[in-house]
């Protein structure tokens, strides 16, 4: 079965929020689709998603799970691997990673009695470059 290489071309077509998704195929062309009537609060997070976000923000505010993950964006380890990494005990990492396993942030496959963890898959990896991308910008604002 050949990929679909057509993407999903979004345009705002007015202050009043009307919105067009418009079909654009690899040659360049689009197909106009109707235009869709869309109110702000059509687009704010439904109070479920809005929570599972945070759940995972929230996981994610504290800094040895951070000093976790960003050894595991370098590789897969194991966890006495990792302890030694990050300074910390093989029962504290393993308490952190079945936080960050609980949200699906992190991955896990056994060979023989070690178990080797890894990030979960790429959206992870690019949450995390993005917000270290951000915390290196300098800062714009001027008093």
């Amino acid at each position: 079965m050949a990929a679909d290489h057509s993407c999903i071309e979004l345009s705002t077509i007015s202050p009043t929020s009307r919105l067009a998704i418009d079909q654009r195929s690899p040659d360049g062309s689009t197909t106009p689709a109707p235009l869709v009537e869309n109110t702000l609060s059509d687009r704010v997070l439904s109070t479920s998603m809005a929570q599972r976000m945070a759940e995972v923000f929230a996981l994610l505010g504290d800094p040895n799970r951070l000093r976790i993950l960003s050894a595991l964006v370098h590789q897969e380890l194991c966890v006495c691997d990792l302890a030694e990494a990050v300074g910390m005990s093989e029962s504290a990492v393993s308490h952190q990673l079945r936080a960050l396993r609980s949200q699906r942030l992190v991955a896990y496959r056994k060979q023989g009695r070690h178990v080797y963890y890894r990030l979960k898959d790429s959206h992870i990896l690019v949450l995390y470059q993005q917000v270290l991308e951000h915390l290196q910008e300098p800062d714009d604002e001027q008093p």
